[in-house]
């Protein structure tokens, strides 16, 4: 396990075969939860009319077929969950619901192998699953170390029931806190919102000073039956907050105030002793990430960051280890980073993997000067690392190998031709300042052929674009090296005079890997480029079930 890396490939593997026992401070987890709810989105805008098998393996289903071994080890590990989750089935049948706790289960068991013993996890999830979940992380962390069910009101009332509907609006997430162990050995530190104005107010009494005070009451609540003790105090005998010591000593510190004689005394509470209103398991002012919120990538499941930035505040400290086995866009990552602490990420798509190295580059260009300089444990390092992943993920491959000449997938348009090639863009501006275009066509089959590069050619002219890159895996054919040369060059003017650069440029995959880049106008390209254009206007969090289909 290296700290702040990212972590490509399906969770379970890699928690079992990087992550050493008790090495993780915190755990945060915001997994597919909702079965009628499609994650595809990208894929779907970016597969070619046919292409179904990706988006159906990227479909959230969570179907027992798909979840068999799953169930199976779960079912036959001795662990309390596995009996929980055989039970449930033979309750609900062969159900998305068992094949989805089946999936949890075994990941669950595996994050609270790695957290310390001062650690916490939080599990996000909707209520259409937390009270099952709750009982899955019973099984696993104990009931004794339940710490919290917090509501996180994400949305306001729709007027849904214009439509018809009978339900309470749903505005609410939950979010499960356990600590790895019981007790108060777990990190935390309360957070605290503004006091309101009327609040304010309260604090009528002021001091010579001119400090605001409040008085409160010093009877303990329960009327002696929660053992606080019973005596008399400057003449008037209750039960007390405080055995008598303790309040002779606030006495003598001037923090008791008896109004008149034979009043009970009062408390004396400024208002600079305190930081604020406690925040409580109910959170409402965590607003969600609206269409034209500045960090808003696309994700349709994307949390804002002050939600990240509360948990990583309250429940680690500097120079802690984060964890997210379900990082998505990387807003815990970001959050982590922000507020100084180590981190890993773990995605099954190396989309993901991409959004968020752009993400922490363009946020933290000081730590990380490009995307690149983000590590990332998983990807391909050679052809024979790459030929595996095409092998299993066509579509996967395709995204990583966009990495490799610093492109995106054409997401500003949300469309692509069936039949014009364009996998990606790369984008800057000419000595005019005129947005120039470079397309992106990925091949990453046994055979590539001459036909395949005319038709990127045809497209640069029909788009007007400005060079072609043709990323192949398997070497290009003596035609297609011709072909290329005899393509011309576009010619940038700068005021050190005419730059030239190949029309039509084939890299391999094997040079790329090697370090080979496109013959590109780097230093007059857009720096900074907004991850969001990873995905245009439309994203998801991605199925476990990713490496199937």
């Amino acid at each position: 396990m290296q700290p702040n890396t990212l972590y490509f490939g399906d969770n379970l593997a890699v928690l079992r075969e990087q992550f050493p026992d008790a090495c993780v401070d915190l755990v945060y987890l915001d997994p597919p939860f909702n079965s009628k709810r499609d994650y595809n989105y990208i894929y779907r805008d970016l597969a070619q009319q046919g292409d179904t098998a990706q988006e159906q393996a990227f479909t959230d289903t969570w179907t027992m077929e798909g979840a068999a071994a799953e169930f199976r080890e779960a079912t036959e590990s001795g662990f309390p969950e596995g009996e929980l989750i055989e039970t449930l089935r033979h309750v609900f049948g062969d159900t998305s619901l068992v094949a989805y706790l089946s999936v949890m289960a075994l990941r669950l068991r595996e994050l609270h192998r790695v957290l310390k013993p001062t650690g916490s996890l939080y599990l996000h999830c909707d209520p259409t699953a937390s009270h099952y979940l709750k009982m899955v992380l019973d099984c696993v962390f104990g009931q004794d170390c339940f710490n919290n069910d917090i509501s996180w009101v994400r949305t306001v009332p729709k007027s849904d029931y214009r439509e018809g509907a009978v339900n309470w609006p749903r505005i609410h997430d939950v979010l499960l806190r356990y600590s790895r162990e019981p007790g108060t050995g777990c990190v935390f530190g309360q957070p605290f919102t503004d006091y309101s104005e009327e609040y304010r107010r309260r604090y009528k009494h002021v001091d010579a000073d001119g400090r605001r005070y409040d008085l409160y009451s010093l009877i303990a609540p329960g009327n002696g039956t929660r053992g606080h003790p019973r005596y008399e105090f400057l003449g008037v005998t209750r039960y007390w907050r405080y055995g008598e010591e303790k309040m002779h000593q606030l006495l003598a510190e001037g923090r008791i105030v008896q109004t008149g004689p034979g009043l009970v005394p009062r408390y004396k509470r400024y208002l600079d002793e305190v930081p604020g209103v406690p925040v409580g398991d109910v959170w409402s002012d965590i607003p969600p990430i609206n269409a034209r919120a500045a960090e808003r990538l696309g994700y349709p499941t994307q949390k804002p960051l002050g939600l990240l930035e509360r948990i990583i505040a309250a429940s680690s400290n500097p120079g802690d280890l984060c964890l997210d086995p379900f990082c998505g866009c990387g807003t815990a990552v970001a959050a982590a980073q922000a507020l100084g602490r180590q981190w890993c990420g773990i995605d099954i798509t190396s989309l993901a993997v991409t959004l968020i190295r752009e993400r922490l580059s363009d946020h933290f260009p000081e730590v990380y000067p490009s995307p690149g300089d983000v590590p990332v444990n998983g990807l391909p390092k050679d052809v024979a690392g790459a030929t595996m992943l095409f092998n299993s993920d066509p579509y996967d491959f395709q995204f990583w190998a966009l990495t490799l000449v610093g492109a995106h997938p054409p997401g500003g348009t949300g469309k692509k031709g069936a039949d014009k090639g364009i996998d990606g863009v790369v984008l800057w501006h000419d000595g005019a300042e005129k947005l120039q275009r470079a397309f992106v066509s990925v091949k990453g089959g046994k055979h590539v052929s001459v036909n395949q590069l005319k038709d990127l050619l045809a497209t640069l002219e029909t788009e007007k674009a400005a060079v072609g890159l043709f990323v192949t895996l398997t070497p290009p054919t003596k035609p297609m090296q011709n072909m290329a040369a005899l393509a011309g060059d576009y010619t940038l003017a700068t005021q050190f005079g005419e730059l030239k650069f190949p029309k039509l440029q084939i890299l391999t995959i094997e040079e790329l890997l090697a370090g080979k880049r496109p013959a590109l106008p780097q230093t007059s390209q857009l720096q900074g480029h907004k991850a969001a254009k990873a995905i245009g206007d439309k994203g998801g969090q991605q199925s476990l079930f990713g490496d199937e289909g």
